[in-house]
């Protein structure tokens, strides 16, 4: 059976600041939890004007304390960033306060732009390029610690924290297929490579101690509204904010705006268009038909959903639709 999921940014919106954006997702993630999505994920971005999520192990405990079932998680942490060890202790101790309830999502990528991922790294021997070794360490502490064992996570040590990698490519796909992990693709920014990486992992798959068969998740922007009209206004503070990425202009998330053609020239519309391709905006009966050509073009065993909009209540009620035209979908 399909699940169904949120990958939330904490958007950080335009006349808003981050306060507001944590007290946002809080409100989001208690929203989706009574509506029966199966988790709740943040990302780790840097040094980006609209989104607040940085932090990210600290958003996640925010977020686990204030909700009760839904599993909350990383989707995800940007292993090169930070010394294995660390990550292991901060996700050791999420899963010590929410057993049971606590996902690490992992990507080789920055999480933001050279500079940024240079002040990071600084004094760490890692890269995109070790990713395989440092993800062999983490792995190594969330083992059972043996008395001879000089170095442990504490906590951390014998806790069943389950990791996803992540992927724009097929890198993590080839990683995971090995190592016999649940792969997620980040399809929701990064499309092109989607079908293709999703082959690579279910082709190379090998059954581990995790699973016993390939789990895909994908990820989809899913603005849903009363009406397509209304919806395709929202999805406007996306696009605004990917012709942002083209220009290298990052802000908070902006307001919609009536004629989305007046604000870009045909060659940004073709780029934004492209990057936004694994996109359903529209009413309740537009969005399933997209979501439906989806699942049967990719399989996936579970879509995350994620829909920067500027108002918040409008994002609820995104979700809110969103929610009762998936579980359609995985019923049938």
């Amino acid at each position: 059976m399909t699940r169904y999921s949120v990958l939330d940014l904490a958007p950080i919106v335009q006349g808003g600041d981050a306060a507001q954006a944590f007290r946002n997702a809080l409100d989001l993630a208690r929203h989706v939890e009574a509506l029966g999505y199966h988790r709740y994920w943040v990302a780790e971005h840097h040094n980006i004007p609209g989104i607040a999520s940085a932090a990210t192990a600290v958003v996640i405990a925010h977020v686990a304390a204030g909700t009760k079932t839904i599993r909350v998680g990383a989707g995800g942490i940007m292993l090169p960033n930070h010394a294995p060890l660390t990550i292991a202790e901060q996700f050791g101790t999420l899963e010590s306060f929410h057993p049971g309830r606590i996902d690490l999502g992992l990507g080789r990528a920055p999480g933001g732009d050279p500079l940024t991922a240079r002040a990071l790294r600084r004094g760490l021997d890692s890269s995109g390029d070790t990713f395989g070794r440092d993800l062999n360490e983490l792995r190594g502490y969330f083992l059972p610690a043996v008395s001879s064992q000089p170095l442990r996570a504490v906590p951390g040590a014998g806790l069943d924290v389950p990791i996803y990698l992540l992927g724009s490519s097929d890198f993590s796909a080839h990683l995971a297929a090995r190592l016999g992990l649940p792969f997620a693709f980040a399809s929701h920014f990064a499309s092109d490579y989607l079908l293709a990486a999703l082959d690579v992992y279910r082709s190379h798959f090998t059954p581990s101690a995790t699973l016993d068969r390939p789990y895909a998740m994908i990820g989809a922007n899913v603005i849903a509204a009363n009406t397509d009209a209304e919806a395709r206004h929202l999805f406007t503070s996306l696009q605004q904010a990917f012709l942002g990425i083209i220009r290298g202009q990052r802000t908070e998330l902006p307001p919609p705006v009536d004629d989305i053609a007046a604000v870009w020239t045909p060659y940004e519309a073709t780029q934004v268009t492209r990057m936004t391709r694994c996109s359903a905006v529209g009413s309740p009966e537009t969005i399933r038909h997209t979501l439906a050509a989806l699942l049967e073009q990719t399989g996936a065993d579970e879509i995350i959903a994620t829909a920067q909009i500027h108002d918040h209540p409008a994002r609820l009620r995104s979700f809110e639709l969103a929610a009762e035209v998936l579980a359609g979908l995985v019923a049938t």
